[in-house]
């Protein structure tokens, strides 16, 4: 056979063996970026990532650091570490901020897999905002009562049993400061952060709001962490801050007096999943379990009411 006749036989074939490979190549094309996909799921579900209250920072890590710790028990009585199953618990990732602003980062499309307010309104107005597109979206949860307080780092008062109109007209109106200047108080912007805007109806309720806000005495800090910056570093005199913030500073009992519940708009904390995170909805029931309400107690807040 001469060498032109056998190039010719041998064309079909190679032409076959040339489409079986092209074949191969696309399959595993496919496979690869089918596993790659399915290993950045995966990946991305081993991070859980929490928007929290900025009055959440004190005691938060130590919840997560509970519920990681968790032990399993399992359908045959025996339990084993969280950490050793095959569903291990995830890596917690937290951005503390002021509830509005955390609101406006989600809306926004941060990727956040839970939200935990410091109110109730906005985790609700989420779940509305979703309904309205028709996506899925779980009901909000409480998981907190957070306490208000008011804080003084230079100031001792033990003294004072009370807080009504005529004894924070003495401490913030008729005395003033060590330094002989008009004494300044902060709260959190009661537009964003809802211990702000407790703050700001107790001083309503207690008549003395307008005098304060008027001659320039309320000095308005971005969220509750900041209001307690303020207050802690004697950049304002007094300061409305969270209780489970003092507590977790361990400040000085002297230094600070704990507002009646009854004297302002109960601060009840809503939380609400944002993704559809595995673990997301998880972490959320273990928030509302009697040992993480525990822990929540211990860090000044107040019990949730039990479903």
């Amino acid at each position: 056979m001469t060498p032109y006749l056998k190039l010719i036989v041998s064309l079909p074939a190679l032409l076959v063996l040339a489409s079986c490979s092209s074949t191969d190549n696309t399959t595993k094309t496919d496979t690869v970026s089918d596993t790659n996909a399915n290993n950045s799921n995966s990946e991305s579900d081993k991070v859980l990532r929490i928007a929290a209250a900025a009055n959440l920072a004190g005691v938060l890590p130590t919840v997560i650091e509970a519920y990681q710790a968790e032990v399993i028990y399992h359908k045959d009585g025996q339990n084993k570490d969280s950490q050793n199953t095959d569903n291990p618990k995830p890596k917690i990732e937290v951005t503390y901020a002021s509830s509005g602003k955390l609101f406006a980062q989600i809306n926004s499309g941060a990727p956040y897999d839970l939200f935990l307010s410091a109110d109730q309104a906005f985790p609700a107005k989420y779940a509305q905002q979703q309904a309205n597109t028709k996506s899925p979206v779980q009901a909000p949860f409480t998981y907190a009562r957070g306490q208000l307080a008011l804080y003084s780092s230079n100031q001792d008062l033990s003294s004072i049993k009370t807080l009504d109109k005529t004894s924070l007209q003495q401490l913030f109106i008729t005395q003033p400061n060590a330094s002989g200047n008009t004494v300044k108080i902060t709260l959190a912007n009661p537009e964003l952060a809802p211990y702000g805007a407790s703050a700001k109806a107790f001083l309503q309720q207690q008549g003395i709001y307008y005098e304060l806000n008027d001659s320039k005495r309320l000095i308005q800090a971005e969220n509750i962490g900041q209001a307690f910056q303020y207050a802690h570093t004697a950049t304002t005199d007094y300061g409305f801050v969270a209780l489970s913030q003092l507590i977790s500073a361990k400040v000085e009992p002297s230094k600070y007096l704990v507002l009646q519940p009854e004297s302002y708009p109960a601060i009840l904390q809503d939380g609400i999943v944002v993704s559809e995170h595995p673990k997301a909805t998880d972490f959320s029931q273990y928030l509302q379990s009697e040992s993480a309400q525990k822990l929540f107690a211990d860090a000044g807040y107040l019990p949730i009411a039990k479903p």
